[in-house]
């Protein structure tokens, strides 16, 4: 994480209600060296727990299936490069820099039992379903039994107890306002990067408790 504390002054519910939002992010664990997957997940409404599935011959399950062991969760928001250029001629001796959101998650990997997995698999849809309404939600009752069961067989329940939350929000805020401001404008028209118009919207209003 950024240790500059300009862009860490986010509170834990903030970081993890960001977190919550996006849904998706990067597990990394330390087996045989590092093991990293790419997974959907779920935080719990208390904020306790993240409730995920990995694929039986995904190396993390594999290793889970010896033992817990420590875990972090890395969650990437929007992102640009931002030239120096973009502050204007009033802001000397500047250099590149790269705006970005990030949230870490770490605690304690650990299996869950199996027949928690439907319950999982049907939150988990709901999720994201109810973000493309008014299409009608799908749901895995759509799928065949059989098949169902042949899915379900392939992955494995899991969860990440939330045990320290770090966040990143790199928005220009140890800029001038104006300075700030002109900046975000080149972001959302010329940024390289991911969800640049996102990113120039927080630059412009960075959180309250940022």
């Amino acid at each position: 994480m950024h240790s500059n504390p300009a862009f860490r002054r986010i509170s834990r519910d903030r970081n993890l209600r960001f977190a919550a939002q996006r849904g998706f992010g990067v597990l990394a664990v330390d087996g045989a060296g590092p093991l990293v997957s790419h997974i959907p997940f779920i935080l719990a409404e208390d904020g306790a727990v993240v409730h995920a599935h990995l694929v039986r011959g995904n190396p993390i399950a594999r290793h889970l299936s010896e033992k817990e062991c420590a875990a972090l969760l890395a969650i990437s928001g929007p992102d640009s490069y931002v030239s120096p250029d973009w502050y204007g001629a009033d802001a000397v001796d500047q250099v590149p820099t790269w705006n970005y959101v990030a949230v870490h998650i770490w605690g304690t990997l650990r299996r869950r039992p199996d027949e928690t997995l439907r319950a999982h698999l049907d939150a988990l849809s709901a999720r994201f379903e109810n973000e493309l309404r008014p299409k009608p939600p799908w749901t895995p009752a759509k799928v065949s039994p059989d098949r169902l069961s042949e899915l379900m067989r392939s992955i494995m329940p899991v969860e990440l107890s939330v045990e320290s939350v770090d966040g990143t929000w790199k928005l220009n805020q140890n800029k001038d306002d104006q300075v700030r401001l002109r900046a975000a404008g080149h972001v959302e028209s010329d940024g390289l990067g991911q969800e640049a118009a996102s990113l120039a919207h927080l630059m412009r209003n960075p959180p309250e408790d940022c």
